[in-house]
């Protein structure tokens, strides 16, 4: 069954994205939005989608994927309700940071036929900045898109191969892994990041005020280290609660780390620290 109709639940910066790369790369169907009118009017003015509606029952109607591309709790509990009502042969995916907690839920949905009808996906892209104002058709480029399958699905044939060959072709490259595996890297490369550089900022803050001239002073390295700080909160909230006891032990490997050099100033222990970094340094450039 040819892909004639996508449906986006979430038209922010990822599905908003998507929608662009989408058109960028001639998906002659057409796109539908489900999120809040305001929103949905921002999305067509800018091309990403032809029909958008805020019901999510009205805006799977005739789709043959449904994407959502809402923060985790909000996947989730969007599974339960839009699942029973998924058209007979849709593919139900969705874009999540987390994946535990969003495959647990499709099981239950659909139970024995789950690796028939819902694909979890994690695209590792975005911005510090949110909403479809910051959507951007070549987000996906270079990036890795996560799939975590259920055991035995098959990604060769249907409607699985068809979504699989799009992702492709909007430039993501697939890795697959299971959801327990995906959440414990994600805490430790994407979410541990996004802590630590709200952390900075924060005290930043409230040791200068909010007004001292920080980042020119700082340079690149400041710039870099506090740039996602201003991510939303709203998907931030999501992910560490799903994922809370990767995160909590990630930290607290990061938290034993600086604890050490705090208390290493001075001696030949802060070497060793530089010595061990360097070499997540060489193995990066090895890749390359």
């Amino acid at each position: 069954m040819a892909i004639r109709q996508i449906t986006i639940i979430g038209t922010g910066l990822i599905g908003g994205s998507l929608a662009l790369a989408l058109r960028k790369k001639k998906f002659a169907g057409r796109i539908v939005g489900c999120d809040r009118e305001a929103t949905l009017e921002r999305a067509r003015k800018r091309g990403a989608i032809d029909d958008g509606t805020s019901n999510p029952g009205d805006a799977i109607r005739g789709s043959q994927v449904v994407v959502l591309a809402t923060p985790v709790l909000a996947i989730v509990d969007l599974i339960e309700r839009v699942g029973p009502v998924l058209p007979a042969r849709a593919l139900l995916t969705d874009v999540g940071s987390t994946k535990v907690a969003v495959v647990e839920r499709a099981r239950k949905v659909f139970g024995k036929n789950a690796g028939k009808r819902f694909l979890a996906g994690h695209p590792m892209a975005g911005k510090e900045l949110s909403g479809v104002d910051y959507a951007d058709a070549d987000l996906f480029q270079n990036a890795v898109w996560f799939l975590t399958p259920f055991p035995g699905q098959s990604l060769n044939e249907g409607l699985f191969a068809e979504y699989a060959g799009w992702i492709d072709q909007i430039g993501a490259r697939i890795a697959m892994l299971p959801p327990e595996d995906h959440d414990r890297l994600c805490a430790w490369i994407s979410h541990v990041p996004q802590m630590m550089s709200t952390a900075l900022a924060a005290a930043l803050v409230e040791e200068f005020g909010a007004e001292a001239p920080l980042l020119p002073a700082g340079g690149r390295a400041l710039q870099e280290m506090t740039r996602i700080a201003a991510s939303p909160y709203s998907m931030w909230r999501d992910i560490a609660i799903s994922n809370q006891k990767n995160l909590e032990n990630a930290l607290w490997r990061v938290e034993q780390r600086l604890a050490h050099i705090r208390e290493n100033l001075t001696t030949r222990e802060l070497a060793v620290e530089f010595e061990q970094a360097h070499a997540l340094r060489k193995v990066s450039l090895k890749k390359k």
